[in-house]
């Protein structure tokens, strides 16, 4: 098996990860990572991807012209987004929505132009914020815990499945994402379109540039670790929120399956995410982010919570399971202690971002 693939958003976290680790497992594969280097930190990746025997284009999927120097590919990965929650809520929506949606259009037409396959990476934020804040939980010691019978459909003790609700607003960001998909199928339908959606929760793992607004482990593992304050933001400020994580080596390990027997995956969307066994509270988080770094820092209460959090989201990635096998690998531990041992490995560089 020869392919020529391209990942939107190459420099990324997610999409550097991705090649890097495709590029090693199949070293015939010509990969290519199209990035803008709009994020802070993404630039660190271009030596890295070059140094692998990658070939970088500096190239926005908002511009179709872009697409030019790549030339005909058989697989297109589209992890290029503009991820924040709170991006088009805190301020105008017109670089996210050109990005995820209109940068989108521009990668589904070079797709169908070339015969490309398809790997459209989207987001657990399709599901409505008011639905998922129905689900019916009780407060523990540590954390808020799902309870077993719930009302909506789609959600179980287990988590969010695929049979969710979509009605409902979810923020711009998730609503671009959903809008994405749902053009997939009209693509896939008229246009012949090869594609399988991924429905990624919480991501984690070494050289993601973490914030307040995405990439929250690695911050706060960041703020453990150069002794920076942080704070408990809503229901309360006790940090007993609850989101399941997903290392990006265990994503790779389902993106290897799917290209390697692509037609078993062809024209399905699945929830991919670590489930309850890789679930943290941010008062979890902080328990073990105090173990691997061995600091305490100052927390803050902010008992109001924000515009578009919910009090808990897990998971459940049963219908990926059954499917082809896969589950998560990396514990919540594990993820931490990788990110542990990057940040220690590259402090003096890391700093500039993450501090």
């Amino acid at each position: 098996m020869s392919e020529k693939i391209l990942i939107t958003g190459g420099c990324g976290f997610v999409g550097a990860n991705l090649a890097l680790q495709l590029k090693a497992d199949f070293p015939a594969f010509e990969i290519i990572a199209l990035d803008n280097l709009k994020r802070r930190g993404s630039e660190l990746n271009v030596p890295r991807l070059k140094e692998a025997g990658i070939t970088f284009i500096h190239g926005d999927i908002r511009n179709k012209e872009d697409f030019d120097p790549v030339g005909p590919v058989t697989m297109v990965i589209e992890a290029a987004a503009e991820p924040s929650v709170l991006s088009g809520i805190d301020s105008a929506p017109d670089y996210l929505l050109n990005t995820n949606l209109q940068g989108a259009i521009h990668c589904f037409n070079y797709a169908v132009k070339h015969n490309a396959k398809l790997i459209f990476l989207s987001t657990s934020r399709v599901y409505p914020i008011d639905t998922l804040s129905q689900a019916h939980y009780t407060e523990q010691a540590t954390r808020f815990a799902l309870q077993q019978a719930q009302k909506v459909a789609g959600l179980s003790q287990k988590g969010v499945s695929e049979d969710f609700p979509l009605q409902g607003a979810r923020s711009f960001y998730g609503t671009s994402k959903l809008s994405a998909e749902l053009l997939i199928d009209e693509y896939a339908a008229f246009y012949g379109l090869q594609a399988t959606v991924n429905r990624c929760g919480v991501l984690t793992g070494p050289w993601q540039m973490g914030k307040v607004d995405q990439g929250v482990v690695v911050l706060w593992l960041a703020r453990h670790f150069w002794q920076r304050k942080l704070n408990y933001i809503g229901y309360g400020g006790t940090g007993k929120q609850v989101r399941d994580l997903l290392h990006v080596n265990d994503l790779y390990a389902l993106v290897k399956m799917q290209i390697e027997n692509f037609a078993h995956f062809q024209g399905r969307t699945f929830n991919v995410g670590g489930g309850q066994e890789v679930s943290l509270s941010l008062l979890e988080l902080t328990g073990l982010c105090q173990e691997i770094t061995g600091n305490q820092i100052q927390f803050d209460p902010v008992p109001e919570t924000r515009t578009a959090d919910v009090p808990i989201y897990i998971t459940d990635y049963t219908r990926l399971q059954e499917h082809c096998g896969w589950q998560p690998k990396w514990g919540p531990k594990q993820v931490l202690q990788d990110i542990f041992e990057w940040m220690h490995s590259h402090e003096s560089m890391l700093k500039t971002f993450l501090y």
